[in-house]
């Protein structure tokens, strides 16, 4: 087994079928997330190297594509913001309680989500009791995000999407926003929440009015999610929170990596989380 966390382009450089006869791979860039070369190579900047694997490579967010993780040789681990984003829309999106094209979505994030490279951007002073979005309309997990959603909706869809760098270690909060297709209760998306992850063991739908908070999951590979219905605005709110080193990047590839080789799905992911 071998799990790359490589700058983009490196994977794809190195990948080839007689290593794929051998082992299997998890990789934790964006090497093999994105199906559409062509979107890779824009958002990304690089030509594709070996586009002759994207179709193979499984798209690894366990509770969706469980079954084709268990089969693959090649795993594409997905990114922290399309977890979080894409675990908190998929149950109403799935459901066709709203409309595709109206999503918008607030991430947060804390300064671990940019690597450890020696950016002045990242100092203490610079990060330090303030707040800022970056990437506005141009942040790569956008299109990543957009597929995994189109996927679901079985349509092309369109987002805006905002991340903010926030002052803390590590977390990603996600508020999404979407229209409603028609008046709905809240035992009725209740039910399609629970319809979507009774049986899943790393995300948990809260009660009724609490809302996810990062350092509930801090250190866990878990992903809190909720919502509220805005019955003034006709809006649906849909929020998560995770550790984006863990079920964001470390966790989920080691979960992939379970159900490649058919071990229980939590081996190694069960340890007491930190807190405080």
């Amino acid at each position: 087994m071998i799990f790359t966390a490589t700058p983009q382009g490196l994977c794809f450089s190195l990948v080839s079928e007689e290593i794929l006869s051998k082992t299997k791979i998890v990789d934790l860039s964006a090497d093999f997330r994105i199906k559409d070369v062509a979107t890779y190579e824009q958002w990304y900047g690089l030509k594709h190297g070996a586009p002759q694997f994207i179709k193979e490579a499984v798209y690894g967010l366990c509770e969706l594509n469980r079954e084709q993780v268990r089969k693959a040789r090649l795993v594409a681990n997905p990114g922290c913001y399309p977890t979080c984003t894409t675990l908190s829309i998929y149950p109403l999106l799935k459901a066709g309680l709203i409309d595709p094209q109206s999503i918008i979505v607030d991430a947060k994030s804390g300064t671990s989500g940019a690597g450890r490279g020696a950016k002045v951007a990242n100092l203490y002073c610079e990060v330090n009791d303030t707040i800022k979005a970056y990437g506005v309309a141009t942040h790569r997990h956008t299109p990543e995000i957009e597929e995994q959603l189109s996927y679901i909706a079985g349509e092309p869809v369109v987002i805006s999407f905002t991340p903010h760098l926030v002052p803390m270690n590590r977390g990603i909060l996600i508020t999404a926003y979407a229209n409603l297709k028609r008046t709905v209760t809240y035992e009725e998306v209740r039910a399609v929440y629970d319809a979507a992850y009774g049986d899943e063991q790393f995300v948990r739908v809260l009660k009724k009015d609490a809302v996810p908070e990062t350092r509930w999951v801090k250190g866990s590979n878990y992903v809190d999610v909720n919502f509220k219905i805005d019955e003034r605005t006709g809006h649906v709110i849909m929020m998560g929170a995770m550790d984006n080193l863990v079920k964001g990047a470390a966790g989920q590839a080691v979960q992939n990596m379970n159900l490649m080789f058919g071990l229980p799905e939590t081996t190694g992911l069960m340890q007491a989380p930190m807190f405080p």
